[in-house]
Formats: C-alpha cells, sequence, structure tokens
C-alpha cells in the first residue's frame, strides 16, 4: 500500500471523490470485504459490492485474497493508498493551473506552481517506478517564525539572493547529458491549528 497516491484520471478522480465510495477507501486501509464494510456504513451489501467493483476498475482498491464463505467466495480488498490527491490533470489536462497564466504576484501563483508540482512530479515518478528506476527529488519543509514583517522581507531578500547564486553557480546550458530540475522555493503562513490559533503576521 502506497502512503500517497495521485490521481490524474478524470473517470478515477470522479469515482473517488464519491461520498460513499471515499468512505469506502477511508475504511480499506485496512483490508475488508463488502459485507464488513456494509456493517460498518449500514449499507446494503450488494451497493457496496456495486462501489467496490467501481473502485476496483479504476484501480483503487486491489484484491487481497479470497476466502470460502458459507458456500461462497468472500473476497477481501483493500485500497492501494493511505490517502489521494486528485491531480489537475484530472481536471483539465496540462492547461490547468498554468504559472504562466497567473498574476506572479498572487497568492494563486502560489497554487499554481503547486499544483504543476503535483502534475509533473506524479507522471515521472510513475514513470520511473514503470521503468524500475529512482526519481532524484529534493525537498525541504521547515517553519519559521519572523518578528516583524521587515524581518520577512529580509529573509525574502537573503533567500532570493542565496537560490540565485547557487543556480548561477551550478547551472551549465551545454552540460553533456545534463538534465533540467525545477526548483521551487515557496513560504506561506501557516494555517491556525489547535495550539496556534491564530497568526497575527
Amino acid at each position: 500500500m502506497l502512503d500517497l497516491e495521485v490521481i490524474d484520471a478524470p473517470d478515477a478522480a470522479i469515482a473517488a471523490l464519491d461520498p460513499v465510495r471515499a468512505q469506502i477507501l477511508r475504511l480499506l486501509v485496512d483490508p475488508g470485504s463488502a459485507t464488513s464494510v456494509a456493517r460498518i456504513l449500514d449499507l446494503p451489501r450488494q451497493k457496496v459490492n456495486y462501489h467496490l467493483r467501481a473502485l476496483e476498475a479504476h484501480g483503487l482498491v486491489e484484491l487481497v485474497e479470497e476466502r470460502p464463505r458459507r458456500g461462497a467466495t468472500e473476497r477481501i480488498v483493500q485500497a492501494t493508498a493511505r490517502g489521494y490527491l486528485v491531480s489537475p490533470a484530472a481536471i483539465g489536462g496540462d492547461t490547468v493551473a498554468d504559472p504562466q497564466r497567473v498574476d506572479r504576484l498572487s497568492s494563486r501563483y502560489l497554487v499554481a506552481l503547486a499544483a504543476r508540482v503535483v502534475r509533473e512530479v506524479s507522471s515521472l515518478a510513475r514513470n520511473a517506478d514503470a521503468a524500475g528506476k529512482s526519481l532524484p527529488t529534493l525537498a525541504i519543509d521547515t517553519e519559521v517564525r519572523f518578528a516583524s514583517a521587515a524581518d520577512r522581507a529580509a529573509f525574502t531578500a537573503e533567500l532570493a539572493e542565496a537560490v540565485t547564486s547557487l543556480v548561477a553557480r551550478y547551472h551549465d546550458e551545454q552540460a553533456p547529458g545534463g538534465r533540467p530540475h525545477r526548483v521551487l522555493v515557496a513560504a506561506h503562513p501557516t494555517p491556525p491549528s489547535d495550539d496556534n490559533p491564530r497568526s497575527d503576521r
């Protein structure tokens, strides 16, 4: 089972976003059957079977084992991932959330960049898996609490200067066999949580 699977097929996205099927996927993080799921959701087993067949057809649920049960065969299935993320490609292909079409100074530009990362990296990862290769990626995730807006502006300037310097040092347009890599640096306010109910800056 994957920790996270990206859905980029429109029909699979529709299947996963159906409220009942979304509940079934959550329950099937652990293996289960139509009978066990129907009991928890208080639904007819035949209805759950219908949804399970649809989820299985889109590769969101897979067969784990078959068990004899009262003269019949009980199919034990499991979700293919603990969580699912719908790629923008499932909605409108490569033109959806194109950063080139969004105001670079708006928050939507950051969302468009993140959407492009989901679309591109999930496709590259799928191809790498099919080829039995690893995909070279880098991710840095941290949090910084600024004392003031001035400190935030100074941090932004220093970070931009450092990234520009590193890119200039390592970028080689003429390198034989070289492969371009996207570098994305982003920052946004941390969403409120129970431990941090509000953010003033």
